[in-house]
Formats: structure tokens, C-alpha cells, sequence
């Protein structure tokens, strides 16, 4: 199922695929003269559904691709802390929580190297 909702995406965020459900849409909207405004509202709230779907679905494989990336990169560097490896599985609360002790040690990395630069001024 994966597969074909993956491919599905991929081809409806391309040119020849937007062009697919404009033409739906066009179409659905030609019916309207002929009574048929069920049918054509039916339609119409599936292709909103449908492209929803599709920007779901890019989204969410272009942050696994980014978090692919950037787990690359900190294993990769050797000063890194390879913990925050797969963090973005974690609850929200871990998250928040490494979130905040990254920024209090970027914090105190900042006032040491404020102190070292004005005792070597």
C-alpha cells in the first residue's frame, strides 16, 4: 500500500499529474449545466482530499530525507553526540527536554568563549 500511495504522490506532484486533476476538475465542472452538481461537489471534495494527500506525503518524505541527511552528517563527525541520532521518533516531551539542554550548553559555550576572549584581550 505504501508503494502505491508513494507512487501516487510522486506522480501527481509532477507536472502531468497536476495536469491530470485539473482536467478532473475541469471536466467535474463542465457536468454543472447538466444538473449533475452532486457529482460534480463529490468530485471536487475527493481531488481537495486527494491533492491534501499528496502534500502529506511529500512532506513527509522530504523531512525523512532531511533527517536521513542530518543523521549522516552526526555520525559522520567524530565531535558529535550521536544520541540525537533518531531523536525525531522520541516523545515530544524527550524532545523538548534535549532541546533545552542543547541550548543551555550552547549557552555556556558562549559565556566561556565571552570570558576566554576578554582575559586574552
Amino acid at each position: 500500500m505504501n508503494r502505491f500511495l508513494f507512487a501516487a504522490a510522486d506522480f501527481l506532484s509532477r507536472p502531468p499529474g497536476f495536469y491530470l486533476l485539473i482536467a478532473a476538475m475541469v471536466a467535474c465542472t463542465a457536468m454543472v449545466p447538466f444538473g449533475l452538481t452532486n457529482v460534480v461537489t463529490y468530485a471536487l471534495s475527493v481531488a481537495a482530499i486527494v491533492i491534501t494527500g499528496v502534500v502529506l506525503i511529500q512532506g513527509y518524505r522530504d523531512t525523512a530525507a532531511i533527517h536521513a541527511k542530518l543523521d549522516e552528517i552526526i555520525v559522520a563527525l567524530q565531535e558529535t553526540r550521536n544520541n540525537v541520532v533518531g531523536l525525531e521518533h522520541a516523545e515530544p516531551e524527550e524532545i523538548k527536554a534535549h532541546l533545552a539542554r542543547l541550548e543551555m550548553e550552547a549557552a555556556e559555550a558562549d559565556r566561556k568563549a565571552e570570558e576566554d576572549g576578554a582575559s586574552t584581550a
